[in-house]
């Protein structure tokens, strides 16, 4: 008899950790579902050094990326950011780098030399091309105003300073023609990578996409326009095309063995989110906050290592159980988005969402068609 999988478990390291600076953000776009994001607090120091020495001890095994992440980042001010980028070693062994998700709307020549400076990798969010007035647009501010004209204008000053960029598009309508534009629209304004984020309903937002037909269709003209103009690397597409090289080469069983990388998320306050970053700041009627504790306290190595111990996280681990004994893809999701699942359901140990469908199992259906299709172009010749 074949011995049953392991039990889900989380890696006493991460690769990358997520910190929020400030909850605050200076937009207000309409299918944001972050909870506090007209709270205007700052991450301490004291914050920031918990963290830190963890982040030291990590490099030392492997290189680590901290991403600040919000709220908007750049919100905290050049002046906040830099004492708290000041907190983290280069590095033990092994770098520790940082990047920042911004919408790019308060980039200045104080943000680009600092940007420039400290090697920071930037991620842009921005939807596209201007909707125009009165066309609805999600990307907006607090007075309902669009505001990819402002993320524009930081962008160009990012383009000024030599500073490579990548992006992330929220997208609420896919099509293939969609794709197409977004495509041509990110290349021509020099994106390195773009990830596409569909609309789900998540935190504060309840909307979501349910349209299979259109959701395969964009995603395989988005893969087809890859081919065609390789100059951007499309984040979605690149990590459905590791998993089929894996499995040609055997290889995708061991990704479904390996422990759940945390990618642990530390809040403003020192709140430490093991995982399912996005559930930050929120509470469940179960389980209360989604927490393990303050950083502070006993410091994240110490708070990630009991993590399984606090219900809620222990729930989300007997999803990813569920996932990996009904789910063909396993090696592929690893177990889906626990945020995802809980704003979906209201639970932490379902399998299959939404998001899982629309970003995971159509993504993986509509790759299969541009290969289906660009195979029998070939073949016509």
């Amino acid at each position: 008899m074949t011995a049953p999988s392991p039990r889900a478990r989380l890696a006493r390291t991460s690769s990358l950790v997520l910190l929020q600076p400030t909850p605050l953000c200076n937009l207000d776009c309409r299918y944001c579902y972050l909870p506090a994001r007209g709270l205007a607090r700052v991450m301490s120091d004291e914050v920031a050094d918990a963290v830190a020495q963890t982040v030291g001890a990590w490099s030392e095994q492997h290189p680590v990326t901290v991403l600040w992440h919000g709220g908007e980042p750049l919100a905290a001010g050049v002046s906040r950011l830099t004492a708290l980028l000041d907190r983290f070693p280069p590095g033990r062994g092994h770098p520790v780098r940082h990047a920042v998700q911004t919408n790019a709307t308060l980039v200045d020549e104080a943000w680009c030399r600092l940007f420039r400076g400290r090697g920071i990798e930037v991620s842009v969010s921005v939807d596209g091309p201007d909707p125009g007035p009165g066309a609805g647009g999600g990307r907006v501010d607090r007075g309902g105003r669009d505001a990819t004209g402002r993320t524009l204008r930081g962008v160009g000053l990012l383009k000024e300073h030599g500073i490579a960029f990548g992006a992330i598009a929220v997208v609420s309508d896919p099509t293939p023609r969609k794709a197409a534009e977004l495509h041509r629209w990110f290349t021509e304004l020099g994106c390195r990578v773009l990830g596409v984020n569909l609309v789900e309903r998540k935190g504060l937002n309840t909307r979501a996409v349910h349209d299979d037909e259109n959701v395969a269709d964009f995603w395989a003209a988005l893969a087809a326009c890859g081919r065609a103009d390789p100059r951007m690397r499309l984040r979605d597409v690149e990590h459905v095309r590791r998993y089929v090289r894996a499995e040609l080469a055997g290889t995708a069983g061991q990704w479904a063995e390996q422990p759940v990388d945390p990618l642990p998320m530390v809040t403003w306050d020192g709140q430490v989110v093991p995982v399912g970053p996005d559930l930050a700041g929120f509470s469940s009627p179960r389980h209360g906050p989604f927490t393990i504790g303050d950083v502070r306290e006993h410091g994240l190595a110490a708070r990630l290592a009991r993590a399984q111990e606090t219900p809620w996280v222990a729930e989300a681990l007997a999803g990813i159980d569920a996932c990996r004994a009904v789910c063909d893809l396993f090696a592929y999701c690893r177990g889906g988005q626990v945020a995802n699942k809980y704003f979906e359901t209201g639970r932490l140990d379902v399998t299959e969402t939404v998001f899982c469908r629309n970003s995971r199992q159509l993504l993986m259906e509509g790759l299969m068609r541009d290969a289906e299709r660009s195979a029998g172009k070939a073949r016509g010749r």
